[in-house]
C-alpha cells in the first residue's frame, strides 16, 4: 500500500480524500493556489505544496506543476478527486512516466470515455442503448444548422470533453442554435480547455439516472447499483438521491448489465459512472461515461457500506477486488443536498465573501438515520470568484425514502450559514415539494416549478401566527433584558408592555394584534381574535437558531435582529416581523414611503465576474430579450439581456474586466 499520497484537486473533494487516506494509514499532500493558502484541504493534509495563482489554467490544470509538486513531496499516488485534472489524459500519462500511480482509469480509459463522441461509438458497439444524434465532431456554424435539421429540435449541444453541467445548452428552435453554440464552446474551452462539441436529440422531461461501477485490474467489474440526479438547475445537479424512486428492478438489473459492458469494453479499471436518460417509459440511453470519483458519490456510500475512495486507493496499488456482484448490498435511503454559495431570490446569481458564521448539523451515523457533511470550507473561511461555488455536500439516511427526506428536512434546519447568500431555502422548498415526495421529478422539474425563479416560501396562516408569536416573543426578551440592565438597584422591577402590533412581510403583509403572558422559557399569546398559542423555546438573546413549540408543534427557525424586529427562516419561509406597539403601529401607517431609485437607464453586474463578451455598440437599439454582456462567475458563463427596448448610449467595460456587484456595464437613453 502507498505510504504518501497527493490529492490534485481543493475544496471538499480534498478533505474527503484526505478523511479516508488517515484512516488507510496513508500521509496526504495538498496542493494549493495563492488564493487557497488559508483552504480547509491545506490545513487538513500533512503536507501543502504551493503551485501557481488563482487562475486554475496556472495551478489546479497545471499538469506540470501538479506532476511536480508530486515529485517534490515524494508522493507514490496521485488521487485527482473530480473536475480538474481527473479526466484528463496528458495528466495520467505524466505520471505514469514519472512512476507515479494514478488512482484513476487507465490513459486509454479515460481517452476513450472523456470525448462523448467517441464514447458514443464504443457504447453502440458494446450493445449499450444510445440517444439518437450526429456522432463526429461539429465543424462549424453551416454544418451546425445542417446536422439540427436532420435531428431534429429541440437538441442538446453538449461540449465533446469534460462534465459537470459546464458546455452545456439546449436549443429548442433555429435561432437558440448558434448562440448556444457558442457559449457553449466558450465556456467548455474555459473549463476543460476542449471546445469541441456534439449534437443529439434532447429528450423532452427526462429522468437522470446513473450506475456506479467499481472494476480492478484483474478483469473484475461490479455494479453498485444507482443514483438519480434530476433534480438539476443548467444541468448542474442540485438533489441526488440512492436509489431511485422511480426504477424498478428489471430495469436497474438491465442498466447495471449494460453499464459493465461498457466498462469492460475499455478495460476499465477504478471507480466510474455511467449515466443514464430514461423516459417516461423506463426506457434508457446512455449519456456519457465519468471516469472518476462523481460529486454524488457519498449516497452511494450509504447505501452500500462501501468506501469508494478506498476501493478506488486499493485497485491503484494493485490489490484485486474483495467484493463480488453478490456482496452489494442495498440498504436504505439516501440523499445528498448540494449548498451553494448563490442567492437563490436573485436568480441563483453567485455569492462571494467571507463566512462568518458556518455551524452544519451535527454529523452522525446509528441504525435509524445518519446525517454526513462533506466540505472544504470553514468559519471565517472566503468563499471565492475564481472556484466553483460549492461549499458543502449535505448528506442524509434513513432506512427508507421518507425517513431520508425528513433527517435531510431536520439537517437543513439545523444548518447555519451567514456572511454570504445560499440555496439553503431552495434545498428546503424542494424538500417538502409535493412532486418531490411524490418521486415526480424529471430534469426539468425546477424550470417547471418556479419559471419565475425562486420566492420565499409564503407562509399560511397558521404559520404566520406563529411567526408573530416568536417575534414577539423575542422581543419581549431583549426588552426585559435591556430594561433589567439599565434598572438602578433601587429601582422597582420595570413594566414592560405586553400588547404589540407584529407586521409579518410576504406577498399578503399580514399584521396582527396580541397580548403576551411570559415566563421563563414559555409565553402565551391571545390574538384579538381570541386564539391562544402556547410557546416553549431554548431561545436567549445572541441564539441565531431557536427550537420552538407550538403548542406542542416544534419548529426549528433561524433568526436574525433587524431594527425594530427580527428576520425569522425556516423551510424557504424568510420573513422579516416587525414588532411595535399600538400607537407605533398607528403612525407608521402615515409615514411617507421611500422612493425607489430608477435604474432603468443603466445595467449593472448582478454578481462578481469576469467580463467575456461585450455585445452592444454605442449607439445599437436593443430589443427585449437580446443579449448585452456574458459574465463568468464561478466557471459558468451568464448572459445579461435586455429587460426592454433602449438604445445604447455608453459602454463602461471590456472583455477582461473584473467586475463587483452593481458595477455599471451599460448606460442607455
Amino acid at each position: 500500500m502507498f505510504k504518501k499520497l497527493l490529492i490534485a484537486n481543493r475544496g471538499e473533494i480534498a478533505c474527503r480524500v484526505i478523511r479516508t487516506c488517515r484512516e488507510m494509514g496513508i500521509g496526504t499532500v495538498a496542493v494549493y493556489s495563492e488564493a487557497d493558502s488559508r483552504s480547509l484541504h491545506v490545513r487538513l493534509a500533512d503536507e501543502a505544496v504551493l503551485i501557481g495563482p488563482p487562475a486554475v489554467s496556472e495551478s489546479y490544470i497545471a499538469v506540470d506543476r501538479v506532476v511536480g509538486a508530486a515529485r517534490e513531496s515524494g508522493a507514490e499516488a496521485v488521487h485527482p478527486g473530480y473536475g480538474f485534472l481527473s479526466e484528463n489524459r496528458l495528466f495520467a500519462e505524466a505520471l505514469e512516466r514519472a512512476g507515479i500511480a494514478f488512482v484513476g482509469p487507465s490513459a486509454s480509459a479515460i481517452e476513450s470515455m472523456g470525448d462523448k463522441i467517441r464514447s458514443k461509438a464504443i457504447a453502440a458497439q458494446a450493445g449499450v442503448s444510445t440517444i439518437p444524434g450526429h456522432v463526429g465532431r461539429i465543424e462549424g456554424s453551416d454544418h451546425a444548422v445542417e446536422i439540427a435539421g436532420q435531428i431534429g429540435y429541440p437538441l442538446m449541444i453538449k461540449a465533446s470533453s469534460g462534465g459537470g453541467g459546464k458546455g452545456m445548452r439546449v436549443a429548442f428552435r433555429e435561432d437558440e442554435l448558434l448562440p448556444g453554440l457558442q457559449s457553449a464552446r466558450n465556456e467548455a474551452r474555459s473549463a476543460f480547455g476542449d471546445d469541441s462539441i456534439l449534437l443529439e436529440k434532447f429528450i423532452q422531461k427526462p429522468r437522470h439516472i446513473e450506475i456506479q461501477v467499481l472494476a480492478d485490474s484483474f478483469g473484475n467489474c461490479i455494479y453498485l447499483n444507482e443514483r438519480e440526479c434530476s433534480i438539476q438547475r443548467r444541468n448542474q445537479k442540485v438533489i441526488e438521491e440512492a436509489p431511485s424512486p422511480f426504477l424498478d428492478a428489471e430495469t436497474r438489473s438491465a442498466m447495471g448489465r449494460q453499464a459493465v459492458e461498457l466498462a469492460r469494453a475499455v478495460d476499465y479499471c477504478s471507480a466510474g459512472t455511467v449515466e443514464f436518460i430514461v423516459d417516461g417509459d423506463k426506457n434508457f440511453y446512455f449519456l456519457e461515461m465519468n471516469t472518476r470519483l462523481q460529486v454524488e458519490h457519498p449516497v452511494t456510500e450509504l447505501i452500500t457500506g462501501i468506501d469508494l475512495v478506498e476501493q478506488m486507493i486499493r485497485v491503484a496499488a494493485g490489490e484485486k477486488l474483495a467484493i463480488s456482484q453478490e456482496d452489494v448490498c442495498r440498504k436504505g435511503w439516501a440523499i445528498e443536498s448540494r449548498i451553494y454559495a448563490e442567492d437563490p431570490f436573485r436568480g441563483f446569481l453567485p455569492s462571494t465573501g467571507r463566512l462568518t458564521r458556518y455551524r452544519p448539523p451535527v454529523e452522525h451515523h446509528d441504525s435509524e438515520t445518519a446525517v454526513r457533511n462533506d466540505t472544504g470550507v470553514f468559519e471565517g473561511g472566503e468563499i471565492s470568484i475564481h472556484y466553483d461555488p460549492m461549499i458543502a455536500k449535505l448528506c442524509s439516511w434513513g432506512k427508507d425514502r421518507d425517513s431520508a427526506m425528513e433527517t435531510m428536512r431536520r439537517a437543513l434546519d439545523e444548518f447555519e450559514l451567514e456572511g454570504i447568500e445560499c440555496n439553503l431555502p431552495f434545498l428546503s422548498t424542494v424538500m417538502d415539494h409535493r412532486r418531490f415526495v411524490d418521486g415526480d421529478i424529471t430534469t426539468a422539474f425546477i424550470e417547471e416549478e418556479f419559471p419565475q425563479g425562486f420566492n420565499a416560501v409564503e407562509p399560511c396562516e397558521l404559520d404566520a401566527r406563529r411567526l408573530a408569536c416568536a417575534a414577539a416573543h423575542m422581543h419581549l426578551r431583549l426588552e426585559t433584558r435591556r430594561a433589567a440592565i439599565a434598572q438602578s438597584p433601587n429601582e422597582d422591577e420595570p413594566d414592560i408592555r405586553r400588547d404589540w402590533v407584529v407586521g409579518i412581510s410576504g406577498q399578503a403583509g399580514r399584521e396582527y394584534r396580541l397580548t403576551c403572558e411570559p415566563g421563563t422559557g414559555s409565553s402565551s399569546f391571545r390574538f384579538d381574535d381570541g386564539e391562544t398559542v402556547d410557546l416553549v423555546t431554548d431561545w436567549v438573546p445572541g441564539d441565531v437558531l431557536g427550537r420552538f413549540e407550538f403548542n406542542d408543534e416544534p419548529m426549528l427557525l433561524k433568526v436574525g435582529r433587524l431594527s425594530g424586529g427580527v428576520r425569522i427562516r425556516n423551510r424557504g419561509m424568510d420573513v422579516r416581523a416587525l414588532v411595535q406597539s399600538p400607537r407605533q403601529a398607528e403612525l407608521g401607517e402615515i409615514v411617507a414611503t421611500n422612493v425607489v431609485e430608477d435604474l432603468v437607464g443603466q445595467l449593472k453586474c448582478p454578481m462578481p465576474g469576469m467580463v467575456i463578451s461585450v455585445d452592444v455598440s454605442g449607439g445599437d437599439t436593443v430589443s427585449v430579450g437580446q443579449p448585452l454582456c456574458t459574465i463568468e462567475a464561478m466557471k459558468m458563463e451568464n448572459v445579461l439581456k435586455a429587460e426592454r427596448a433602449a438604445t445604447v448610449s455608453r459602454i463602461l467595460v471590456s472583455p477582461g474586466d473584473s467586475l463587483a456587484v452593481n458595477d455599471v456595464i451599460v448606460e442607455f437613453d
